[in-house]
């Protein structure tokens, strides 16, 4: 594609993998980034963002910054990712993700309206947390039930299924969002509102709902995101690593290999209008199993099950991509197995 591609947040953890792609594809690429501590432990230029890139250190929710950006470029497609993450943090910091994941995107919108300018497409890094618990199955009737939130004094009883039920794979056609984090209500809102405007305004938007993004570039200073390479750095200091609940929390874990695929092909795919679509492997893996394997990797002890729980996580979450594939030229290629065992080889050139 010719033009300018803009990526907001495009110097963190998913903007760098897909920089170099997306310079092959369009003539000028710009990411903006406030290159927040919590994912940038120096606040300098990631040596991951290729160089071809040019960066503009800005907030996305600042109504100067958009007036400088939009005043330098007119965006064909932007690559939405500027996002706070962290699940569990959004609940006492709801203000803070409001504010970035709500108000960011509409100080964007208001920006290219005010300057008269639509881009042909938006691409959006939505997350599979605006389905919540999503949908499970009635073992005794066979019907699908959304059972909600786990309340604080059910996750204390330890009581930690739904009685009688077993949770389904999440599709964006057969799945009902219904989030139970402050974050995925941030990231339906953004869907919502980017949806709305591009459908007045004449333009295309891709929503891709990631599942557990991990892999090389991840931060291994932030606490609120990365599991996986939290685990891995445990293993490798020699200490068993802990587990929530009852070791059964079900993820879906998907190598940033296949997410920047995915996102630079949603970048100038035609893909059905109103719909989104889910990024992740489609299997399921249990957080226990996930320690099992790390600690196998490093000879570490084996992993503790504590019991112990964080408010808003949901049971299982693993995606149904069978729609996706249909849609995108894209499938997951990276094993959970094999993507752990990459991530483990670039933290052990680092730590």
């Amino acid at each position: 594609m010719d033009g300018v591609c803009l990526v907001t947040g495009g110097a963190g953890f998913i903007g760098c993998a897909i920089s170099e792609k997306l310079t092959r594809k369009f003539d000028r690429v710009v990411a903006i980034d406030n290159l927040h501590p919590q994912i940038h432990a120096v606040r300098e230029r990631p040596k991951a963002l290729s160089s071809q890139v040019e960066l503009i250190v800005s907030d996305v929710t600042e109504i100067a910054t958009w007036d400088d950006v939009l005043t330098r470029y007119r965006p064909d497609v932007i690559i939405h990712l500027a996002a706070e993450t962290g699940t569990g943090q959004s609940l006492t910091e709801a203000t803070r993700h409001a504010l970035v994941n709500v108000v960011g995107t509409t100080r964007m919108l208001d920006a290219l309206a005010k300057v008269d300018h639509v881009p042909s497409r938006f691409v959006l890094s939505s997350s599979r947390a605006v389905y919540g618990e999503g949908a499970w199955k009635d073992r005794t009737s066979g019907a699908t039930i959304y059972p909600g939130q786990r309340s604080k004094a059910q996750l204390e009883a330890k009581q930690w299924d739904f009685p009688n039920a077993t949770s389904l794979s999440m599709g964006a056609k057969h799945t009902r969002p219904d989030p139970t984090s402050v974050y995925g209500a941030t990231k339906l809102t953004q869907e919502q509102v980017l949806r709305a405007w591009t459908l007045s305004f004449g333009s295309v938007l891709n929503v891709l709902r990631l599942q557990n993004v991990y892999g090389p570039g991840q931060s291994l200073t932030n606490s609120y995101t990365g599991i996986v390479s939290l685990f891995i750095r445990m293993a490798k200091e020699g200490r068993s690593i802990p587990v929530y609940e009852d070791g059964d929390i079900g993820r879906d874990f998907i190598l940033i290999d296949d997410v920047a695929n995915a996102i630079v092909e949603a970048a100038d795919a035609d893909l059905p209008k109103a719909e989104a679509f889910d990024i992740g492997t489609g299997e399921k893996t249990t957080i226990l199993q996930l320690a099992e394997i790390i600690a196998k990797r490093y000879g570490a002890p084996p992993p503790q099950i504590t019991g112990a729980f964080r408010n808003g996580d949901v049971r299982c979450a693993v995606a149904d991509i069978t729609d996706t594939t249909k849609a995108m030229r894209w499938r997951p290629q990276f094993p959970v197995g094999k993507g752990i065992s990459i991530l483990g080889d670039w933290i052990d050139t680092l730590v």
